[in-house]
């Protein structure tokens, strides 16, 4: 069987290869920042990539290139490129496809970095971008130039989990000769492949979900070989090489993605409805849940399951939504998402506290709003820790 034919999982474990001349059931960890070559011409060929082989880490390392091996493979792509941050994927893969001159737009609900490579950096090196309140199609269609290079989605998005239609987008990117970008950190690829919806490059936080453990920072960009190429030559110069370490914890959370994420999709649908019936609770955002207004977009292209991310809106002032959050004893008050741990967030009194109150409601994060990443502790615990919260309010 080739690769393609095989599982998610069976290929999350088992896709890729690297030198192992011992056989190692677990692949081995290159903690190495540089490789010796033993001629002057076979370094000349190393350096310049006209053969295989290793030469220094910033060019490539065999713990990464495995990690990147089962990228491509997990998100459909014939190449992938690895970071140590999702920031610096998102920000290569930027940057590798724009130029002076350039317009993006981009919704305005992303995630907050994202928000401020495009509004506060690219305007220094000639980019415009406009960006979108509610990003349907037609909204991007709407704001498109004749200089429009760049459409990036994110989906669903943060941290009111909005749903983009993805193959809408990308025939009018593609209608208008313009590249894609699309963020698929809170989807995963075990949930949403949007390069066989045409995206040119796909980025993540493997921050997230494909570490999944709250302990490597990392990101990863998927694409065709030749945008990734592009991408390789933007990262070496920005310096944004993963560690091999990170690599290799990397490596071991994907073998365990689909689990993990099966577990994630069933406990936070059940933890949406749950809450989408409780009186504290105005309101519960949730691509799963039939209310939500692009539910029909999510089911069509999130094909095996919703995410574990959802958002709720406690009824009350900024205090109720932080006493909520405070008096929660299974789930962790802390930033980031998609590990086994359940993690909040209230915008209003931590991420968000320096945004004028009016801006932060005009962005629909209202003064109860909890974020929540659903873990994968035990379904009850987790009602039972929420329920108990809600009380307090």
């Amino acid at each position: 069987m080739g690769a393609g034919e095989l599982g998610f999982s069976t290929r999350a474990i088992h896709g890729g290869k690297i030198p192992d001349a011992n056989k190692s059931v677990v692949a081995p960890m290159y903690q190495t920042a540089t490789f010796r070559y033993d001629t002057v011409e076979e370094g000349a060929r190393l350096g310049a990539e006209t053969g295989p082989g290793y030469f220094y880490t910033r060019w490539g390392n065999p713990t990464t290139d495995l990690f990147e091996q089962k990228m491509a493979l997990l998100e459909g792509g014939e190449a992938a490129l690895a970071t140590s941050s999702g920031m610096a994927a998102i920000a290569t893969a930027v940057m590798s496809l724009l130029r002076a001159g350039d317009h993006v737009v981009a919704p305005k609900a992303v995630y907050q970095a994202t928000f401020g490579l495009f509004d506060s950096v690219l305007p220094g090196y000639g980019v415009e971008a406009t960006f979108l309140d509610d990003p349907d199609v037609g909204a991007y269609e709407r704001a498109l130039r004749p200089n429009t290079r760049l459409l990036y989605i994110e989906t669903p998005n943060n941290p009111l989990l909005g749903v983009i239609d993805i193959a809408g987008v990308v025939a009018l990117a593609r209608a208008r000769g313009a590249r894609t970008i699309a963020d698929n950190t809170f989807a995963t690829p075990y949930n949403q492949t949007p390069l066989a919806l045409g995206v040119d490059l796909v980025c993540h936080s493997a921050t997230k979900y494909l570490g999944g453990h709250h302990d490597v920072t990392a990101g990863v960009i998927v694409g065709s070989r030749d945008l990734i190429r592009g991408c390789v030559k933007t990262m070496r110069i920005f310096g944004g090489v993963l560690d091999p370490f990170a690599a290799f914890l990397l490596v071991r959370g994907l073998m365990t993605l689909g689990l993990r994420v099966e577990r994630h999709n069933a406990s936070a649908l059940a933890l949406a409805r749950h809450l989408a019936d409780h009186p504290k609770v105005a309101r519960v955002h949730y691509p799963g849940l039939p209310g939500h207004p692009r539910h029909a977009v999510a089911a069509r292209q999130m094909t095996r399951g919703f995410g574990g991310m959802l958002s709720l809106e406690v009824r009350g002032d900024v205090a109720a939504g932080a006493r909520c959050v405070e008096a929660l004893r299974v789930a962790k008050l802390a930033v980031s998402l998609g590990g086994v741990s359940t993690l909040v967030t209230h915008p209003a009194s931590t991420t968000s506290v320096n945004m004028p109150r009016e801006v932060r409601l005009a962005a629909g994060i209202a003064d109860g709003l909890i974020r929540v990443s659903v873990g994968v502790e035990d379904l009850a615990d987790l009602i039972a820790d929420v329920d108990q919260a809600l009380d307090r309010v």
